[in-house]
């Protein structure tokens, strides 16, 4: 018996069985098991090359330099050779592309090609993070798994969303902020009933998570200082500092995507690229890669790992004021590093760059309001809340940043004030650009619609599906009594006129020769090239649905012709798209 048989007969007894509701949680139980493996996987994977690299006897400071020029044309390469990405873009972005145009289907390969290129772009000291590939993979995950007990639409979007929820939380051991990153970011208009297998693909990822790595994970901290009421100004000023700081970003980011955007070829791209951020990271050596060992040793109050192999103090005595600066020109140099890791065509995401800002940013603040005498401030704790206002406002997700932060540290002490400068920083942000960067990227391009329900449907339609190719054919060079054959034997009152190559060059309906079909003079003068009329417009295969419905509106017609490389394919109908669409409302509402 082969293994799809195996699965029909599964799925037959599951029907006989189980019950939808309790399959669904099954299924996402087992999306968060295998999110969760993918996400240990490609976490030991990045911290062993990482930990090969950089542990070597030799001077590390002028070999390092050579280490993300490597990673980056291994990270082109497997993507153009082995997975035919030309661009490998946003992660985000692309899970909410598949939803909202390709019906909630992820390839295959998605499952496992950027695991592999971000082990090479970061394990090799790209200055991006894991869990932007990561969460593409949990997405990708989950759909293939909907994929094959076959669920619909609307349960395929939910186990992307399970896929997603699982990755994070297992890469932080963090369930609940697992859970709300997929409700804020990835599932936009989730109902409360997803709610139930979101908790338990996270749960389940978490579970692996703590079975296989205990409490190594990313980023952890214990809180030593607790929280001071009369620090809410400063933490205001920090939720504003937090806001610019993510605008920069950014800004910075957007710019260097443009700036590498002009270079069509990608080697040059790649080139180009690895060697500004090669020359960055010798230059500022904690930028190296994700940054979080910078964090951890900030929060620790340890210096040494932040000056270790610089050129300028390393193994030297400095006053904490020339610390101060060096931490703004890390802050500087990561915009720097970060932009050129991902604008040059490398695997990585924003969500680690945006944590260390954030840890950086605040514990300069903190640096600077100690050493001017202003206060005493925890420089831990400012850390800390500086990177949920930096991630709030770098990912559009303030409850992900606060719960995040919350779960990292092993309580909620710091609550009020992570609430306090992520509501601060996103309203900064969010001022002039109220839409996240993920879904300002698919507006641009015309491919996102989560404000318009009926776009939203009609994008999920496709026009090959819709096509009807009934039409009886008349050549352009016949003469009516031909036609009358063909309408004898036809069911439609239009007939598409073509030439010898297959393209329309006209059409005849039955209106236009109802007062002469039953002449016979005519029957033998009349040409159809005479009487055939020239479609009102054209769609083409490839078409999007919202553009063949704004045809339909301009044109004021019930049917239009559809043309594939030129070539006639046949007609699609208003009113055969209207049963369709009526036929995805009702099933979205299940």
């Amino acid at each position: 018996m082969g293994l799809s048989d195996k699965l029909e007969r599964a799925l037959t007894w599951n029907i006989k069985y189980i019950s939808e509701r309790n399959f669904v949680l099954i299924i996402s139980g087992i999306v968060g098991i295998v999110s969760g493996l993918a996400a240990v996987i490609l976490k030991e994977a990045v911290h062993y090359i990482h930990h090969f690299l950089t542990s070597q006897d030799f001077t590390e400071n002028y070999v390092q330099i050579l280490y993300p020029v490597i990673g980056l044309f291994f990270t082109i390469l497997l993507a153009k050779a082995l997975y035919r990405e030309e661009q490998l873009g946003h992660a985000i972005t692309d899970i909410l592309y598949s939803i909202a145009k390709k019906s909630s289907v992820i390839g295959k390969s998605k499952t496992y090609s950027r695991m592999i290129t971000s082990a090479f772009t970061v394990g090799f000291g790209g200055s991006a993070g894991l869990e932007s590939p990561i969460v593409l993979t949990g997405s990708a995950i989950g759909s293939n798994i909907a994929q094959l007990v076959n669920f619909n639409y609307k349960l395929r979007t939910l186990m992307i969303g399970c896929g997603t929820a699982g990755v994070i939380s297992a890469i932080f051991n963090a369930p609940v902020a697992g859970l709300i990153f997929s409700m804020e970011v990835i599932l936009i208009d989730v109902s409360v009933s997803s709610f139930i297998p979101l908790l338990s693909a996270s749960v389940s990822a978490t579970l692996v998570s703590l079975v296989l790595l205990g409490e190594d994970v990313l980023f952890s901290f214990k809180l030593v200082d607790t929280f001071n009421a009369f620090d809410t100004p400063l933490y205001i000023a920090l939720g504003i500092l937090c806001g610019i700081t993510s605008k920069t970003f950014l800004k910075v980011l957007h710019a260097t995507e443009d700036l590498f955007e002009k270079l069509k070829n990608q080697y040059s791209r790649v080139l180009i690229g690895g060697a500004l951020l090669s020359l960055t990271i010798f230059l500022v050596p904690p930028v190296f890669g994700e940054g979080y060992s910078i964090i951890k040793a900030l929060l620790n109050n340890n210096h040494d790992p932040i000056l270790d192999r610089s050129i300028f103090f390393d193994g030297k005595e400095i006053n904490d004021w020339i610390f101060l600066g060096y931490l703004v020109v890390i802050i500087i140099f990561k915009f720097v590093a970060s932009s050129l890791t991902i604008g040059s065509g490398g695997s990585g995401g924003t969500f680690a760059p945006s944590m260390f800002l954030g840890g950086v940013t605040g514990f300069a603040f903190a640096t600077l309001v100690n050493l001017t005498g202003f206060a005493y401030i925890s420089e831990s704790n400012f850390a800390l809340v500086g990177m949920c206002g930096v991630l709030c406002g770098v990912q559009y997700a303030p409850l992900t940043a606060i719960f995040l932060i919350a779960e990292l540290t092993g309580g909620y002490v710091l609550f009020i004030p992570l609430m306090i400068v992520s509501a601060i920083s996103y309203s900064t942000v969010s001022f002039n650009n109220p839409i996240s960067p993920y879904v300002t990227e698919l507006y641009k391009r015309g491919e996102y619609a989560a404000d318009d329900h009926d776009k939203k449907i009609l994008n999920h339609l496709s026009i090959h599906s819709l096509i009807e190719r009934d039409f009886k054919k008349i050549h352009q060079s016949a003469i009516l009594e031909d036609l009358i054959k063909v309408i004898s034997k036809s069911k439609r009152n239009i007939f598409p006129v073509l030439n010898g190559q297959n393209e329309l060059t006209g059409i005849v309906t039955l209106d236009d020769v109802r007062e002469i079909m039953f002449d016979g003079e005519k029957q033998k003068k009349v040409k159809i090239s005479e009487i055939m009329n020239i479609p009102p417009a054209y769609i083409e295969y490839d078409e999007d649905m919202a553009s063949v419905m704004q045809k339909f509106e301009t044109a004021n017609a019930w049917n239009l012709p559809v043309l594939k490389n030129g070539k006639y394919e046949g007609f699609i109908s208003k009113s055969r798209i209207f049963n369709v669409y009526r036929k995805q409302l009702v099933g979205k509402k299940r």
